[in-house]
């Protein structure tokens, strides 16, 4: 494998990662809004529990396809400044697992409960590990794929990818928002729009990218 050898200065790949993140977390966050306003629209009428419902299935859906895409962009990271295979796919798993947890759950239960809502904490890892771990699974395994060929590489960190991976934490977050206390969102919407983008940018930023590359230098196999 061509493994990277140049020195990586962490601080300013901290910043160039966030400045790069940033404007696909705003346009996520606009769309995570507009499917919770279309879900809202349709169930208009229904009772609070049927709502919560409702969004608990869609949460479930994106915090799951979230896992695949966090553990994917992490070991593909590791797998560019290390060859270490074990370590790679040992970090994809407990990477994804951290990370999807703060930007999907525990952030928007923060959130909630610093507005007043009274937030049900709700943790898919500790209760559903049997279908997290085929989603974990596949996501390790995709990105040790994707590492193998150099086109690979810089497929997955395209504009697409980077899009399509913050858009399903958004989503994630926002479903968990709704299904776990707050259905009433709309008049929050001003600080759940600024949260949602520094709830999914900062934890994806960290997932995708500074943590591989700090394991990967720190792991004495470059």
């Amino acid at each position: 494998m061509n493994v990277e050898s140049k020195p990586v200065n962490t601080k300013k790949l901290l910043i160039h990662e966030l400045a790069h993140h940033f404007p696909y977390a705003v346009f996520s966050v606009a769309l995570s809004f507009v499917g919770a306003a279309i879900l809202g629209y349709f169930s208009f009428g229904a009772t609070p529990e049927t709502v919560e419902q409702g969004s608990l299935v869609l949460f479930h859906s994106f915090h799951f396809l979230h896992i695949v895409f966090a553990a994917t962009g992490a070991v593909l990271t590791f797998f560019r400044y290390s060859d270490s295979v074990v370590k790679g796919l040992l970090l994809g798993a407990l990477n994804a697992a951290f990370f999807c947890i703060l930007s999907d759950i525990f952030m928007p239960y923060l959130v909630g409960e610093c507005l007043g809502v009274a937030m049900e904490l709700h943790v898919c890892f500790m209760h559903e590990m049997h279908n997290i771990i085929p989603f974990l699974l596949v996501g390790v395994f995709n990105g040790w794929l994707l590492s193998k060929h150099h086109s690979g590489k810089k497929s997955f960190y395209s504009l697409w990818s980077h899009f399509t991976h913050i858009l399903v934490s958004s989503l994630a977050s926002m479903m968990y928002l709704i299904s776990h206390g707050m259905h009433d969102w709309m008049p929050y919407m001003g600080i759940l729009f600024a949260f949602l983008v520094i709830a999914v940018v900062v934890p994806c930023t960290l997932s995708d990218v500074v943590v591989p590359v700090y394991a990967a230098r720190f792991s004495g196999d470059k």
